[in-house]
């Protein structure tokens, strides 16, 4: 005789969840489009990293000045300098509270892309971080960095080496973790919506994560930055402000 555990039909409704959540369509994009870059364009030199249209990056400083961003045939190619002491960073000053942002990305194995909200001017926060969601080819990461691992007194405690159950789980619950299955070196779209408390994060259209937490509704958000850790192709950005 077959028998269900709580456990099993607690996985079973978790899966029949999900898979409504993969499933729903997201909406057309809303707001007021303040940012739009396709990456059209070239440097004055082949060897020179410069981005253009307000984009900044950490190269000098964390590369040694080193090209980590070239733009080849309309596209941003992001690769980390090998003897870089810190991922690819790319800077873009914005202002809202809530908003959509859009782009269209492509990945290799061992590839990752995050997309980091953060306000500068907030002293609590190591380097103003507040939310971000990271993909790879088999996962999307939602976080809430501002109350989570960012917090000073927070990374100091992990900075010093504390690795203690207490500590663990509180910064366990401040993040989400959603697989995908996405195909090596295909385009796909991402969009990333933060509103209120609520990081929505759809591939290609379709919804795949959502979170919510109480560093995410940070009343100010002055920048995206485009994180890479290896590398990344991505063109056709798009930032809506909602709010």
């Amino acid at each position: 005789m077959l028998r269900v555990t709580t456990a099993a039909i607690g996985f079973l409704l978790f899966v029949s969840i999900c898979g409504t959540l993969l499933a729903e369509e997201v909406s057309e994009p809303k707001g007021t489009l303040v940012l739009e870059d396709n990456f059209d364009r070239e440097e004055s030199s082949p060897q020179k990293e410069e981005v253009g249209n307000g984009w900044t990056t950490n190269s000098r400083a964390r590369a040694k000045g080193n090209q980590q961003v070239d733009l080849v045939d309309g596209v941003m190619q992001v690769t980390r300098y090998p003897q870089a002491n810190h991922g690819v960073a790319i800077f873009h000053d914005v202002d809202f509270q809530d908003a959509m942002v859009e782009m269209k990305f492509k990945l290799g194995p061992g590839d990752d892309l995050g997309l980091d909200f953060v306000d500068r001017e907030l002293k609590t926060v190591h380097a103003g971080h507040l939310c971000i969601a990271r993909v790879t080819l088999d996962r999307i990461t939602l976080q809430d960095t501002k109350t989570g691992r960012m917090d000073l007194k927070i990374r100091e405690r992990l900075q010093a080496g504390e690795k203690s159950p207490e500590l663990m789980k509180f910064i366990r619950s401040k993040m989400i973790a959603t697989p995908l299955e996405l195909k090596p070196n295909q385009w796909c779209t991402l969009r990333v919506t933060v509103e209120g408390d609520t990081m929505t994060a759809a591939i290609d259209g379709k919804q795949v994560a959502h979170y919510s937490s109480e560093g995410i509704a940070h009343p100010t958000k002055r920048m995206i930055t485009l994180a890479v850790n290896k590398s990344a192709w991505i063109d056709d950005l798009k930032v809506w402000k909602l709010k």
